[in-house]
């Protein structure tokens, strides 16, 4: 796959974990890469390994909930490299832990609903216009397994969020495929991110692992491999796909 030479992509929330690891196959496949987060040191330090293997990479600090500081991301990085050709809107997170629903708080609601639906919309609101006007554009969206399955122990406010851009995912590909734009959605299941290999016991890694078919847990770069194909011209006739990146623990 050699069609992301000299692309400009973006992937927000790339300092660290499936985010960083997508950043960082794309630009060993050629691409220009902007490496977002809210930590300046972090971004700055995958941008310096991705350099030293002779990649092209530029840091960028941004909040993704703020559709101003988007807008002054995406004037820097046009002016600096160029319009941008595949956005990756990785960034997101859990901010609540399962329970009932009547016990989240309504902090803890919004925080996720914001840090994950919200700042996944605003993120194309800003860089889909000028996608539409060039008649050329990919964009990834990141979900999660646990808006594929129902299960009383999810994160609801979590799974509810990643539920909303996988809907937001499709609504957008039938909207902007007739101005040549490709969107889709990567749905990982239990990834081992450097933070999940730290929080998760060994023990229940290897108890997770047994419940996937593929025996394993997965890892960022299987990730980054399965946004590589949906970024590729060897998916130029996928659209509207949500991809489940799950060892085979969601079939749907």
């Amino acid at each position: 796959m050699n069609s992301l030479k000299d692309k400009v992509v973006l992937v927000t929330g790339s300092s660290r974990g499936i985010g960083a690891a997508i950043a960082t196959l794309f630009a060993e496949h050629g691409a220009k890469v902007v490496v977002h987060g809210r930590d300046a040191a972090a971004t700055s330090a995958v941008t310096a390994r991705i350099e030293q293997t002779g990649g092209h990479a530029m840091p960028v600090v941004a909040d993704v909930t703020s559709f101003a500081d988007l807008e002054t991301m995406r004037r820097r990085i046009e002016d600096e490299l160029g319009p941008v050709d595949v956005l990756v809107a990785n960034a997101g997170g859990n901010q609540v832990r399962p329970g009932p629903v009547e016990q989240v708080s309504e902090e803890g609601w919004r925080a996720t609903v914001d840090g994950n639906l919200t700042a996944t919309f605003l993120t194309i609101k800003s860089f889909l216009p000028g996608m539409k006007e060039r008649k050329a554009g990919n964009i990834i969206t990141v979900s999660s397994a646990a808006a594929r399955r129902p299960d009383a122990r999810s994160p609801v406010p979590y799974a509810a969020a990643k539920a909303g851009i996988q809907i937001l995912t499709q609504d957008l590909a039938a909207q902007a495929g007739p101005f040549g734009v490709r969107v889709n959605c990567l749905a990982p299941e239990t990834i081992l991110t450097e933070r999940n290999q730290q929080q998760i016991p060994e023990s229940l890694q290897e108890e997770l692992a047994g419940m996937h078919p593929l025996r394993r847990l997965g890892t960022p770069e299987d990730v980054a491999r399965a946004a590589l194909y949906l970024a590729s011209d060897e998916a130029a006739w996928v659209t509207g796909v949500v991809l489940d990146v799950a060892g085979g623990a969601v079939m749907v």
